[in-house]
């Protein structure tokens, strides 16, 4: 199920794409896709949600804020590749090479949260994007999204440039959908130049810091470096240079696409709804307005197919994100379509009960409330990021220059204000709106712990000033030999379950039983339907039929020269060949494998696996 992680980041895709060219565009076309990859994050469901909101709302007027957090999500997504390619480290890893244990945790722990938000939104994008399509209840496109996990995890195994070409053929119908909506809608390009000066409208703190976590996601940071690391690329300084070089232009190129989407959004918002005095607090009020003040139902159409794109290609990026942020911080690799699932079920539970309780408007409401959680998330994922590019020993001549430096350290800055603002704004708005006094204090302590813990990130690099990374290094070959130690097996058991397996079970367990002179016990389950239900020993015909084979295994036995025992268990096979080894001092297991597998487990049970992992003592499983 689990298994530790000791390698690389994305291990089984890591430097397989080659990009050694001799020709300039063949080089860069090799080096195109990572943050493609990345800036569907940037376009994804919750974008609109909050884009959407802030165009109704505010008109033109945001337009900067979409425009900051472009070039603020430019500036760390090339830290974030910069740091991939020069260290061979994820954002993650890295984290977890540079603060003590429990700090890393935490970390993880926020990672994790980061992700679920993202998911969240992604579900929420692709449930309302077949409700406008197809007319699908929202309750039914939430068991929808928890299937189509299968259908991305198909594409993510056919490869990292199949799967980047998925994504920006994706990316391609998400812009063409709005290419056609703002043809359509004809908005006042002269006020959208005039919303590039920023201005802040009253009430839109709020707007703005969900714009700013939907672009710039924490999830995205240790998505891009650890997919740079896809490139297969020489360590030198010279090539890491040019690798350097390569993924800029794809970060400039990829995310301008992104900003193009959001400023769509934005400005189809204003131009639609704010001229009308309308104020949009549902995505499917979106699509239905734009279709009556539009007067063509290929304004809706363009704009549901572009919202369901978006939540299918934030998939498959939030599952290699959950990926990556597990390996690298908890050293821990779940198998892909097991850690899809458990993200997507956290994701589903709220989403599944604001629909039930509330419908479209708490849909809508969830969405914003996703991007704000992620944009609280920001810092933790940033100040490490902007640390580790800024240290020399850890960067050596790749380190930040200073006005990079200055650059990224007031990104940080606003990034953290607006959070500050944002949670004093919210736990004023508890203490002073009748929220019961324990809500009100936990979430206070709940802040606080959270602020000192931010303070804790940023000052611990400084107080200890440059240094290089800590590595975890592998136990050596002395420190393995000096704990061999050897074990007399004198009992094994031989688990038969009456099958083709038992010949080979019966030849290994006579090969070393043989060999250190042991006594060997042939084990078998009765799990009858009677033996199921009464839990006890029920001596009917097919225990005799158990006992029988058993015994006919003995008796050609005893001419081996091996002392053989019998033993017939009743009951659940996994539960008693436990119960029997810890109760009956065995050395040694033998087990025969079924073959089977996912639907043969599921119809016949599995008892290997269970049962490996239970026992103290080693399990020889043959096939």
């Amino acid at each position: 199920m689990a298994s530790e992680v000791t390698g690389k980041s994305l291990e089984e895709v890591h430097g397989t794409v080659q990009t050694q060219y001799p020709k300039f565009w063949k080089r860069a076309f090799a080096f195109m896709g990572p943050a493609f990859l990345v800036s569907i994050g940037y376009m994804d469901p919750g974008n609109w949600a909050t884009d959407l909101e802030g165009g109704s709302r505010f008109g033109y007027k945001l337009v900067w804020v979409i425009l900051m957090s472009n070039l603020m999500a430019i500036l760390l997504q090339t830290l974030a590749a910069r740091l991939g390619i020069v260290t061979g480290k994820d954002l993650a890893q890295a984290c977890r090479s540079e603060y003590p244990r429990r700090a890393s945790f935490a970390l993880w722990i926020l990672g994790e949260i980061a992700i679920a938000a993202c998911d969240l939104a992604e579900v929420l994008g692709t449930i309302l994007g077949l409700n406008l399509l197809f007319g699908l209840p929202l309750i039914y496109g939430a068991i929808v999204t928890l299937f189509d996990t299968f259908l991305l995890l198909l594409i993510q195994r056919l490869g990292v440039r199949k799967m980047e070409a998925f994504i920006l053929s994706l990316i391609t119908v998400i812009a063409g959908g709005f290419i056609v909506n703002l043809f359509l809608a004809r908005p006042e390009w002269g006020s959208v130049v005039n919303g590039l000066v920023p201005s802040l409208p009253a009430g839109s703190v709020y707007i703005i810091l969900g714009i700013i976590g939907a672009t710039v996601m924490p999830h995205n940071l240790y998505l891009h470096s650890s997919l740079v690391q896809t490139r297969h690329i020489y360590r030198t300084i010279d090539y890491k240079s040019k690798a350097c070089r390569f993924n800029l232009l794809d970060s400039v190129i990829a995310l301008n696409v992104a900003f193009f989407v959001n400023t769509a959004i934005l400005v189809l918002a204003a131009a639609v709804f704010f001229r009308h005095g309308l104020v949009v607090n549902e995505i499917q009020q979106a699509d239905k307005l734009l279709e009556q003040l539009l007067g063509t139902k290929i304004a809706s159409v363009a704009f549901g197919v572009a919202l369901l794109a978006a939540g299918q290609s934030s998939t498959l990026t939030g599952t290699l994100a959950g990926q990556i942020v597990m390996e690298g911080f908890v050293k821990i690799r779940l198998r892909p379509i097991l850690r899809r699932l458990l993200t997507r079920s956290i994701a589903l539970i709220p989403a599944v009960v604001v629909i039930s309780i509330s419908g479209n408007e708490g849909t809508y409401k969830l969405l914003i409330l996703s991007q704000v959680i992620l944009s609280l998330q920001l810092p933790f994922a940033i100040v490490p990021l902007v640390h580790f590019t800024g240290d020399r020993l850890k960067m050596g001549t790749f380190v930040n220059k200073t006005w990079v430096k200055t650059l990224a350290w007031i990104t940080s800055a606003i990034i953290i204000v607006l959070n500050i603002k944002l949670v004093y704004d919210q736990l004023k708005e508890f203490i002073h709106g009748g929220v019961p006094t324990a809500i009100s204090v936990i979430s206070i302590g709940i802040a606080v712990a959270v602020f000192v813990f931010l303070v804790y990130i940023i000052l611990l690099p400084l107080l200890r000033g440059a240094r290089g990374w800590r590595e975890e290094k592998p136990p050596d070959s002395l420190a393995v030999t000096e704990n061999i130690r050897t074990y007399p097996v004198k009992n094994i058991v031989a688990a038969l379950g009456r099958d083709e397996s038992d010949a080979a079970v019966i030849s290994h367990a006579i090969s070393i039983a043989r060999a250190d002179k042991a006594v060997l016990t042939l084990v078998h389950v009765v799990d009858s339907a009677l033996t199921q239900v009464y839990n006890t020993e029920v001596y009917d015909e097919h225990a005799r039929a158990d006992e029988e084979y058993l015994s006919g295994i003995a008796e050609e036995l005893k001419y081996t020269g091996i002392s053989v025992e019998l033993m017939l268990l009743y009951g659940e096979p996994v539960k008693e060949l436990t119960n029997f080894v810890r109760d009956n001092n065995i050395d040694l297991l033998v087990m025969g494998a079924h073959g089977h597998r996912w639907i043969g487990d599921l119809l016949w049970g599995e008892t290997v696996d269970p049962v490996r992992h239970m026992v103290r003592i080693p399990v020889l499983i043959v096939r």
